[in-house]
């Protein structure tokens, strides 16, 4: 039997009928001090377009991907089993919300920096090699 999620002690439909007040309590001091001093214009708007999507959710049954540039939103329970596009400065990364990311940021699962991988150096790849004769 799988194990059931808990966050802090308290289950999923728990945390989710939960106010914002007793949820808050709950967070690391990080994340606890940014939900107290309240949420910016852009964190608002993203969480209408949650509330929004998730009752159009319920109706159609149809996927919906949002799309944001809001990096520093907290994962709050209401937000598990959506699927949020985040931005990396380059291009959206969906983002599948699951119980284990509540209380993580947002830009947590969408790296900004790649591995650089450089392949093998050829002809042209330096200003000497240009004089180094073809066999």
């Amino acid at each position: 039997m799988p194990k059931k999620f808990t966050y802090r002690g308290y289950t999923l439909e728990e945390l989710q009928k939960m106010s914002m007040d007793q949820f808050i309590n709950l967070l690391p001091a990080r994340q606890r001090r940014s939900l107290l001093r309240g949420l910016t214009p852009q964190q608002r708007i993203l969480l209408e377009k949650i509330r929004k999507v998730k009752r159009l959710q319920q109706k159609t049954k149809k996927k919906i991907v949002i799309r944001t540039h809001v990096r520093d939103m907290i994962i709050l329970p209401e937000m598990v089993g959506l699927t949020i596009a985040v931005y990396n400065g380059k291009e959206f990364i969906p983002v599948e919300i699951k119980p284990e990311m509540i209380g993580h940021f947002l830009g947590e699962f969408s790296p900004t920096c790649a591995r650089v991988e450089h392949g093998a150096p050829g002809i042209g790849a330096t200003r000497s090699s240009m004089y180094v004769p073809l066999k």
